[in-house]
């Protein structure tokens, strides 16, 4: 049996190929739409990817399955289980095999046995992996979004992101059922989980990529509860904001995702191509470092630096809806690509062209006028606040402030600071400010994208003005 786990940082996404090496077929689940990884990794094992299958309907981005099956030859698998509103839309269409809790994929001698484990979601299935050619009892269980190293999947995304009313309780009290019944299990059996650290699948989610049932039953929390209330109390609290764009990932996840072929390149504009762009009314996402953002952009265009949490962001500050361009760093094509990729691991295909660094300066010497950000210190902003010389916006999510915040402060949430604008006196000039500056120079953006002229950031965050020794809050 040859196993490989393919990790998506930036979306803290965990996907397996599981092959056969006497019968050279393989496995594909949980894909997302990078589809070389899977093909080629495949190829150089001697292996032909003969069947694809998912755990569930995901919410965090979106899937490859269809677009693999259809790709590669072949069998896609999918959840008949969960009720007729989260039947995969798409099945008959794709030519997939149905399967259900006692169903079983056969992989050459590799035997993949389905278990409903509903909880997270209505549909959600674990397989367990057995080596039939070595054992008679499954070695691994791919347990999606329902166990986590650390933690389990949580049960109110249908609520909270797909806003399907009055169903978190009931999801909890079915996740609690399912964990019971799967301690029926040896504790040898490895579990190898759907997310890792950084996901908005789970609150507390480790970094480690694998564990056995036996460290989770000692270790997980979520082992220890042994009352369904109880268990229902702590698994919905704590749970942070999920994203918006997790509504539109499940819908299109259910009815189907569009065929990619591919992360193409966008075609390369100039300067005058920039401000078309931005007269047409499209997002333009300037990739570079915040910093460089700060000292010099062309208004209008929106920072979301490509880093660890590019993909997240966009997905929060980007509508589907609308054309989308990008102004690389240094890394020019390179950059480029990269982020086309990840914006397409979330749907977000619409990048109608891409711009150099240079066009920034071509721009100003066009006459344009160029915009800044302006940045302030914890000594800078105690003195304008003790003065009620700014506004001070607080972009951390809800358990952050809960925990402890500057006082005097406004809380809107970076991922809806666009929404909640009217929200914030334009009298004085605005702070923004997050954990360490990162989100809260995002934020800055916005505002400055938005209109709003007298914007500065917080360098290093509430982190720095506690290290100065400042004092913060705590309020519900």
């Amino acid at each position: 049996m040859f196993v490989r786990r393919f990790f998506e940082p930036g979306l803290a996404q965990a996907s397996y190929l599981i092959g056969c090496q006497s019968a050279r077929e393989a496995l594909v689940i949980d894909a997302n739409r990078d589809l070389a990884q899977y093909v080629e990794a495949a190829a150089a094992e001697g292996l032909r990817i003969a069947h694809v299958t998912e755990t569930h309907i995901h919410a965090d981005y979106l899937s490859g399955s269809r677009e693999l099956a259809a790709q590669t030859g072949a069998t896609v698998y999918l959840s008949g289980e969960g009720g007729p509103d989260w039947t995969y839309g798409f099945a008959r269409d794709a030519g997939a095999t149905v399967v259900g809790s006692g169903d079983r994929i056969t992989v050459g001698r590799i035997q993949i046995d389905v278990q409903h484990t509903p909880g997270h979601t209505p549909e959600h299935l674990t397989f367990l992996v057995t080596d039939a050619a070595a054992a008679t009892e499954p070695i691994a269980a791919v347990t999606g979004d329902f166990i986590f190293v650390g933690d389990v999947g949580r049960p109110d995304l249908l609520e909270r992101a797909a806003k399907v009313s009055g169903t978190m309780e009931a999801s909890a009290r079915t996740l609690f059922q399912s964990l019971r019944q799967f301690l029926s299990r040896p504790d040898w059996l490895q579990i190898w989980p759907g997310h890792g650290a950084g996901s908005a699948c789970g609150k507390g989610i480790s970094a480690i990529p694998q564990s056995t049932l036996g460290y989770e039953r000692r270790f997980n929390w979520a082992f220890q509860i042994d009352r369904e209330d109880e268990f229902v109390a702590a698994v919905l609290a704590g749970q942070p904001e999920p994203p918006k764009y997790f509504a539109v990932m499940k819908r299109i996840n259910r009815d189907g995702p569009a065929i990619l072929n591919g992360f193409g390149r966008p075609e390369r504009r100039d300067a005058a191509g920039l401000a078309a762009a931005l007269a047409s009314g499209a997002i333009v996402i300037d990739l570079r470092p915040a910093r460089e953002f700060a000292v010099a952009h062309v208004p209008g265009t929106l920072s979301i630096p490509l880093d660890g949490g590019f993909a997240n962001w966009a997905g929060w500050l980007v509508p589907y809806t609308t054309d989308i361009y990008l102004v690389a760093d240094a890394g020019g094509p390179r950059t480029i690509d990269a982020a086309v990729r990840e914006l397409a691991l979330i749907g977000l295909d619409r990048v109608a062209g891409w711009f150099e660094a240079g066009a920034i300066d071509d721009w100003a010497a066009a006459g344009r006028g160029l915009g800044s950000v302006p940045q302030v210190t914890a000594a800078d902003l105690k003195e304008a606040l003790a003065h009620d010389a700014v506004t001070l916006v607080d972009v951390r999510n809800r358990n952050e402030w809960t925990d402890g915040h500057i006082p005097g402060a406004r809380h809107i949430p970076l991922g809806y600071l666009a929404d909640r604008l009217g929200e914030i006196p334009r009298a004085r000039p605005i702070v923004v400010q997050c954990a360490s500056g990162v989100r809260s120079a995002i934020g800055a953006s916005l505002l400055r994208a938005r209109g709003v002229d007298r914007v500065a950031n917080l360098t290093g965050g509430i982190t720095a003005w506690r290290k100065a020794g400042l004092p913060t809050e705590v309020s519900a």
